[in-house]
């Protein structure tokens, strides 16, 4: 009889470590899985980030090459920062007229989303 339940507690262990061995294996094969999704979302992130930065750069330098080029606000203290295609417009400039007229340019410029104009005059 103690044979017979020796077996019996050999083989429920075994049936025991063998249902807790395949379910770690299932719970750290789902791991790899979500960090591998991790990973490609962390990648797809940097890449959309460094493109929406270099956009950003491209469209600043549109704009301040607009304001420079443009008779009416060449000599002004404009300065230009981008952000996911909005552009913000940050200064002193002589007038009302020059401030719009930059909030128009930069407006105007390919790619611009909008403008936050925070020109001030006297």
């Amino acid at each position: 009889m103690r044979q017979v339940l020796q077996k019996a507690l050999l083989t429920a262990l075994f049936v025991a470590f063998a249902i807790a061995g395949s379910a770690l294996a299932q719970s750290a094969s789902e791991s790899m899985k979500e960090a591998g999704h991790s990973l490609e979302n962390a990648m797809g992130n940097a890449y959309h980030g460094t493109v929406t930065a270099v956009d950003d750069t491209s469209l600043t330098a549109k704009v301040k090459t607009a304001l420079h080029d443009d008779k009416l606000t060449e000599g002004s203290d404009i300065h230009v920062t981008t952000v996911a295609g909005v552009v913000t417009l940050r200064g002193a400039v002589a007038s009302s007229e020059v401030s719009s007229h930059a909030q128009k340019l930069a407006q105007d410029t390919a790619g611009v989303k909008g403008v936050k104009n925070e020109l001030k005059y006297p």
